[in-house]
């Protein structure tokens, strides 16, 4: 479901690194800011770029899955919130390593359920649900965090391996 988001000015938070994002996360906030301008100006097509810069990022096989992951946490984020998120426009290059408020949620929200600090990434989801436990932002991130996580469980195989038995 397309929610159109409110043309509002967004005053920007914190410089990103003053967060504890890593590298990948880091990454993630431009192709974020493409999916929230498509969002709000869907005539754009704004998430093309997001794809195309996951895909530059990280290739296509780590980086279109991590876009689509993430768009599907941007709408359950968005969802919950209805449709109201500050967000920075990717070509705004006077604010380019700044973050909003909310930006610094999802990002955070997604850092802790990638190393499974399920206290902080409650904190975290609910602040990314505008103080609601929301079911599909849970749902979204701990999908995302699965198939994209930092913790201990980050080498695990993610589907069976054949193998020849002789």
């Amino acid at each position: 479901m397309n929610v159109p988001l409110p043309e509002t000015a967004v005053r920007p938070g914190v410089p990103l690194a003053a967060h504890e994002f890593d590298e990948f996360e880091a990454g993630l906030l431009p192709v974020l800011r493409h999916f929230m301008l498509s969002y709000q100006e869907p005539a754009g097509q704004a998430w093309q770029q997001a794809y195309i810069v996951a895909a530059e990022r990280w290739g296509e096989a780590i980086g279109l899955p991590a876009a689509l992951a993430l768009m599907k946490v941007v709408r359950a984020a968005l969802n919950s919130r209805s449709g109201q998120f500050g967000f920075i426009d990717p070509f705004d290059l006077d604010h380019l390593g700044k973050v909003t408020p909310d930006e610094a949620a999802l990002l955070r929200m997604l850092h802790h359920m990638r190393r499974d600090q399920t206290g902080q990434a409650r904190a975290a989801v609910a602040e990314v649900a505008g103080g609601k436990m929301e079911p599909q932002v849970i749902q979204a991130g701990l999908a995302f965090a699965y198939r994209f996580s930092a913790g201990p469980a980050a080498g695990r195989a993610r589907s069976p391996r054949l193998r020849v038995v002789v």
